[in-house]
Parts: structure tokens; C-alpha cells; sequence
């Protein structure tokens, strides 16, 4: 048990990875893991490729998702685990989002134009995206290739980042609904990086909602602050989580395997829904 590592938060491209599936297991097992969870941005289309490879690499995989919502106003993400992939309601609410995205887009994308700054739709959904849902980092990287800015950091902290003069947040699904799906799918709900919430009130506020968990050990987070999560999770009774939040060359500072959880962890999560 001591040898299993389990990176339980990486995205492939069927987000805004830069690993296919395949290539995001095969990368799994070359640096010595033994489970992953992939959990895209507001879908699941992942798993259609990543679970024969894991069968061919011998990696546990257990389905995952991350979830952009909206609570009293304020973006929250959303880590749902161990759910039933053929689960109708969480198959209509990942096309929801796939809408919300494209419209999220549109306007980013006009905002940009109005400051002189055209992309080609085309270009960004094929070339960039590689057919894809587009997301954030795609646009970002469209400015990169145009030579608007420097980096995709760049690009978000000038142009497209939360609260910048180019973002928009499309439009909101709450926070309650998301839990309410995913329960509904059979899964288990939890708190993404609680570390990064700049307000305790919020995190607190959040968890007297029917959270199953807590992501508690996170790519650059100090021990003292994985401390405090695993003795919240703990004080309340809460299953803990942990990953990389592994995107590929997009975020290169952020390498898979890096924050991890073992196998006890594991099984506690991936209880019923196990892909392999």
C-alpha cells in the first residue's frame, strides 16, 4: 500500500489539457503511479478513451469532473467523484455547460474585438482546441500566437482572468444544483483547492452544504496549509482528496504526480463507480 500514489485532479484535452487521455494514463504510469482520476472542466468525455488505456496500463481509474459554479455571487469549483458515467441528468448537465462555455466564449471574444483584438473563430476551435470544447486557456494561447501578450499568464492577467476588462463568466449554474446532480449520479462532492478562497466565511459558509470532501493536498501548497484542511475534513467528518491539478506544457510548473493520495484514500472515495 505504501507504493500506491493516486493523482485524483489533471485535466486532458478534452478541456484545456494538452495530454489526450491516453497519452494523460500512458504519462500516469511512466512516472510511477498507480490511480488517477481525470477531471476535466464540465465534462466526462475523457473517460470514453482514458478507460482502455488504463486497462491496457494497469492504472486504477476512478471518474472524475471539475464543475465551475456559482455561489452568492462568487465562482466555486466543484471536484464530483465516483459517479455513474451513464447517468442521463450528469450527461445533460455536462451539454449545459458545453453551452454555457460557447456563449461564455462569444462574449470574450466580442470584448476582445472591441479593443481591436480579433480572433479567428475557426482557427481557435480547430487548430488551438483541436476540435475541443474551447476554453479559457485556447483564447489565451490564440493571444500568445497573435502576439497580444507574452503567455497565457500574461493573457489572463491583462485580458481574460476572473474580474479583467475581456472576462465573462457566462451564464451561472449554482453551486446547490451541481451537488444535486452529482449526488443524484451517484457520486461524491467536493471542495475544490479551498486554499485558494482569499474569504474563511466562504469555505465555511460552503460547508454547511452537503459536501462529501475536501480537496486537501494540492500542487504548492505547504504542508502547514494541507494541515489545515485535513483537520477540517477530519472535524467534520469529511472524505479528503488530492492532485496535481496537472494540465500539461499550458502550466508547465505544475508537474503530474505531484501532489498525490494513497490507497486507502483511494478506495474510501472510489467506492462504487470504479472504472478499473
Amino acid at each position: 500500500m505504501n507504493d500506491f500514489r493516486a493523482d485524483l485532479h489533471c485535466h486532458s484535452n478534452c478541456s484545456d489539457g494538452t495530454m489526450s487521455p491516453e497519452e494523460l494514463i500512458f504519462h500516469a504510469k511512466e512516472i510511477g503511479l498507480s490511480g488517477l482520476s481525470i477531471t476535466d472542466h464540465d465534462t466526462i468525455n475523457a473517460y470514453e478513451k482514458a478507460i482502455p488505456a488504463a486497462k491496457e496500463a494497469g492504472i486504477a481509474l476512478g471518474p472524475g469532473v471539475e464543475f465551475s459554479s456559482v455561489d452568492e455571487g462568487k465562482s466555486i469549483h466543484i471536484l464530483g467523484y465516483d459517479f455513474d458515467l451513464q447517468n442521463p441528468a450528469l450527461q445533460v448537465f455536462c451539454k449545459r455547460h458545453i453551452e454555457r462555455r460557447k456563449v461564455r466564449n462569444e462574449r470574450i471574444l466580442e470584448k476582445l474585438a472591441s479593443r481591436g483584438i480579433i480572433l479567428d473563430r475557426e482557427q481557435l476551435q480547430q487548430e488551438i482546441a483541436k476540435g475541443h470544447p474551447v476554453g479559457r486557456v485556447h483564447i489565451a494561447l490564440a493571444l500568445v500566437q497573435k502576439g497580444v501578450v507574452r503567455s497565457i499568464q500574461e493573457a489572463f492577467l491583462r485580458f481574460i482572468g476572473d474580474g479583467k476588462p475581456c472576462f465573462d463568466s457566462g451564464i451561472p449554474i449554482s453551486t446547490d444544483e451541481t451537488i444535486e446532480i452529482l449526488h443524484e449520479a451517484g457520486g461524491k462532492v467536493f471542495i475544490a483547492h479551498p486554499h485558494l478562497f482569499r474569504n474563511a466565511k466562504q469555505v465555511e459558509m460552503l460547508l454547511k452544504k452537503p459536501f462529501d470532501g475536501i480537496e486537501c493536498y494540492y500542487s504548492k501548497c505547504s504542508p502547514n496549509q494541507e494541515h489545515k484542511w485535513v483537520k477540517k475534513a477530519q472535524e467534520r467528518g469529511l472524505l479528503k482528496s488530492g492532485g496535481s491539478d496537472f494540465h500539461g506544457t499550458v502550466k508547465p510548473g505544475i508537474p503530474l504526480g505531484c501532489s498525490w493520495v494513497d490507497q486507502t484514500t483511494f478506495e474510501q472515495i472510489f467506492q462504487k463507480h470504479r472504472c478499473c
